[in-house]
């Protein structure tokens, strides 16, 4: 699907988390340079920070009932540990973002990263085209514009 012109009126909420946040906040610019390129107005962008990636399946949840956004952005860093914690997050977090998109029609991307090593997450997080915030917003732009396409939304003129 092609994006041109502006998204007039689209409104989108980012659920980012704290935790690593050297990576997250990279995520961030990415996604705020996705929204702007796509011409989202800087009022229509709601973030919203959480504590951790474990938190961001019940933001995002909230946010999509609100009925006030076309879409949901998750941001988060997952980075493998010694332990089994790394595991058990990661598909808490997985599962939780699907669910809450699947339970609500809200489009709700996964900008969560889930990597080997400090160095893999920064490359994902590190400003240009790889940039993962940037590709979860992108993606969100353009559920949004499908959902539009097929008479869905958050309920607001567009």
């Amino acid at each position: 699907m092609e994006l041109q012109g502006s998204q007039p009126g689209r409104r989108f909420a980012v659920v980012v988390s704290r935790f690593n946040e050297e990576i997250t906040e990279g995520l961030l610019r990415g996604a705020r340079a996705a929204f702007a390129e796509a011409g989202v107005a800087t009022g229509d962008l709601t973030i919203v920070r959480v504590p951790g990636a474990f938190e961001i399946p019940l933001a995002a949840r909230r946010l999509a009932k609100s009925g006030r956004f076309d879409a949901v952005v998750c941001l988060g860093c997952l980075i493998k540990g010694d332990t089994m914690h790394f595991e058990y997050i990661a598909s808490a977090v997985s599962h939780g973002i699907m669910a809450v998109s699947a339970d609500t029609g809200v489009p709700v991307t996964f900008g969560v990263l889930t990597t080997m090593t400090d160095e893999q997450a920064a490359a994902r997080a590190a400003d240009g085209a790889d940039n993962k915030g940037h590709e979860a917003a992108m993606a969100a732009v353009e559920m949004a514009t499908l959902g539009r396409q097929f008479g869905e939304g958050s309920g607001h003129d567009g």
